[in-house]
């Protein structure tokens, strides 16, 4: 029966699969693989209508999307904060030493790939998401299910999400721009950019052939499966099928965090992958959860960058950028060098004092390093190499775009344009409005804004929302189509619906960032609230200070900045705070909540957060502290924890009719 047979193929090889990539211990040879995989193309070709979506044979590509769909984070995607040095790692271990005594600690490589988020239902892949800015992420499903260390089937049939890092490896990254250089294609510079752009083609086949690779390494909610280290977790996860790195580590000094970082820092080169550091975990599930999060970063957790690598070139001119605030900065120009596999030609020099500081001069030859191995840094002149033709560095007094006089603030080191309508002033604030943390308008980047405005189509922020009256002009334009205006315009549109701190980041309002954004708007609800604010009525409210106080009030003051306010309204921007309200129940105000088991009215998340709109919080680990247990379908050891501590317990019939 062709049925049966096509089971049997789908076991055999995802079984190889499994072995081959992810306990690297091959079954079967490569002819038999390859044997078993064109009878099941042969027989899925000739019975289409038997195609399963967890077929090794999706793992081969072939699907195109018009475009990457956006997707929320229930659980955010955080980044881990940086250290560079011994005695940063000692302060992390001091801060963690002072919630948690004797702390065990996981030593991982910091694979330089792409974060990446798994979900599964039922044991089954239904979606993959970069991380986005943490919250927000982009819908990658269909280039996920080429890379074969990516199971498409679990081997338990249960919901779970996993994230880990897609990348490439050294060797791929060799064949690959082989081929490219034989095709006359410009090379890839390196496996991390390589795997970025290959997991973002629309075309499914082009990441296929790219032979990506994955490593998972990190199960957001690990409690709700009763496992109480991240050690146990890393190995749960092996144990449904996902590939993980075999040179994680399980540490109780930090001494020996120390060793594993020399260790593993000698082998770096020589690794089938690229790493950029390694990340340290406080290793048990209650401690993490004891430790907690600031507004980005785990606290239970930092990621060590290796010392980054450093080049010498030419500093052939410094040139001087405009900010959106009028900042003046200078910018060494560069003889193209390569650092850590990128070309590097411009890197900032920050301010007047930073380049009098490090005595740089036009035409010395410096030493440039990626900082934190992204950031290009002039590190130092090589003063040996002066030869006496090099030209001393001068200050400018005067705006490079409009001329006007620069000045430079009492008690700072940074001259500042003053003049409103310079064009590097009003270029950079439509760049910043436009950007991902702010409004997140698709398809409006650098380039297109700046030509959008050399070309008369966008003066301030309110023409973004003409932009449609120019619809005919911006499809002839070079590089311009009827289907890539129709998505910009739509960007555009969509945009009006954001919640209003991203307006108010948005608007470039000195001193405030996303954060204070967040604050502001989750405070005042309506932006008709915050604009009638005082100074002394701001400073009110926790986190914000006088200079932010001051810059808020002084900006909603300016006639130009209300009447443009006004013109955002007009065109339908939303000037409402769309966060969650908490509408408190004594049922759950100031309570602590635990959920095990399958609840089978609402997702997890959801029932998380009906919970925290109605003024309670919930936990993942069951104590004195909790005040209720809510099971549901096949509850775990937090069910019968619940019952010997005498905690209440609710069914999922009891959670609902308390919502009421």
């Amino acid at each position: 029966m062709v049925e049966k047979r096509i089971d049997e193929l789908i076991k055999i090889i995802n079984e190889a699969d499994y072995h081959y990539h992810t306990l690297d211990n091959p079954t079967i040879t490569d002819q038999e693989y390859d044997k078993y995989l064109r009878e099941l193309f042969d027989l899925e070709e000739e019975h289409p209508e038997l195609v399963r979506e967890d077929s090794p044979t999706q793992h081969a590509g072939g699907k195109i999307i018009d475009g990457f769909v956006k997707v929320e984070h229930k659980i955010p995607m955080m980044s881990l904060s940086d250290v560079f040095s011994e005695s940063e790692l000692l302060d992390f271990d001091e801060q963690v030493k002072k919630k948690v005594a004797n702390p065990q600690y996981v030593c991982e490589l910091k694979i330089d790939g792409l974060s990446v988020s798994l979900l599964y239902e039922n044991g089954k892949l239904v979606r993959a998401a970069t991380r986005g800015d943490g919250t927000i992420g982009e819908d990658i499903t269909h280039n996920a299910k080429t890379i074969k260390s990516i199971p498409l089937k679990l081997k338990e049939k249960i919901d779970i999400e996993v994230r880990g890092e897609i990348f490439m490896n050294k060797k791929t990254l060799e064949e690959v721009n082989s081929e490219r250089i034989k095709n006359k294609e410009q090379p890839l510079q390196n496996c991390r950019n390589a795997a970025a752009g290959s997991i973002r083609q629309l075309d499914s086949k082009v990441a296929a052939k790219r032979k990506l690779d994955n490593f998972i390494y990190h199960l957001p909610n690990p409690s709700d499966y009763g496992l109480k280290t991240h050690h146990d977790a890393i190995e749960y996860m092996k144990k449904l099928g996902f590939k993980t790195n075999p040179n994680n580590k399980l540490v109780n000094t930090m001494k020996e965090v120390l060793d594993f970082i020399e260790e593993k820092g000698s082998i770096r080169e020589s690794l089938p992958y690229d790493i950029d550091g390694i990340v340290i975990k406080v290793n048990d599930i209650a401690s993490q959860e004891k430790l907690g999060f600031t507004a980005r970063y785990p606290k239970w957790a930092v990621a060590y960058k290796f010392p980054a690598k450093e080049v010498l070139t030419k500093l052939t001119d410094i040139i001087f950028t405009v900010g959106r605030t009028g900042q003046i900065t200078p910018n060494a120009v560069l003889e193209p060098v390569i650092v850590a596999g990128s070309t590097i030609s411009r890197a900032t020099l920050h301010n007047e004092d930073y380049v009098v500081a490090k005595d740089l001069k036009i035409g010395d030859i410096v030493s440039i390093r990626k900082a934190g191995d992204v950031i290009p840094e002039v590190v130092e002149r090589k003063l040996e190499r002066r030869t006496g033709l090099e030209k001393d560095f001068e200050m400018i007094d005067t705006c490079p775009m409009c001329g006007s006089h620069l000045e430079k603030k009492e008690g700072q080191v940074d001259y500042f344009c003053l003049n409103a309508e310079c064009p590097a002033r009003k270029i950079e604030g439509l760049i910043h409005f436009a950007s991902r943390d702010a409004m997140n308008i698709d398809g409006l980047g650098e380039r297109i804004i700046e030509d959008f405005f050399n070309f008369g189509f966008i003066k301030k922020i309110s023409d973004i929302y003409k932009l449609e009256n120019h619809r005919k002009d911006l499809i002839t334009l070079e590089g311009y189509g009827d289907k890539s205006v129709a998505n910009l315009l739509d960007a555009i549109d969509d945009s009006k619906d954001n919640s209003l701190e991203k307006l108010i980041f948005g608007l470039g309002i000195p001193h405030v960032g996303a954060k204070t954004a967040k604050i502001l708007a989750s405070n005042f609800k309506m932006l008709e609230n915050l604009i009638s604010k005082t100074e002394e009525e701001l400073v009110n409210i926790p986190d914000i200070g006088v200079i932010i106080a001051k810059s808020v009030t002084s900006y909603f003051s300016n006639i130009e900045n209300q009447k443009e306010v006004e013109r955002l309204k007009n065109f339908g921007i939303n000037m409402n705070y769309l966060g969650k309200e908490i509408k408190e129940n004594e049922n759950f105000k100031d309570k602590s909540f635990v959920l095990t088991g399958t609840l089978t009215k609402y997702s997890r998340e959801e029932a998380k957060e009906l919970i925290e709109s109605l003024g309670g919080k919930t936990i993942d680990s069951v104590s004195k502290k909790t005040s209720v247990v809510i099971v549901g379908e096949k509850p775990g050891s937090k069910y019968e924890k619940a019952k010997q501590l005498g905690i209440d317990i609710w069914s999922e019939d009891d959670f609902t009719s308390k919502i009421q």
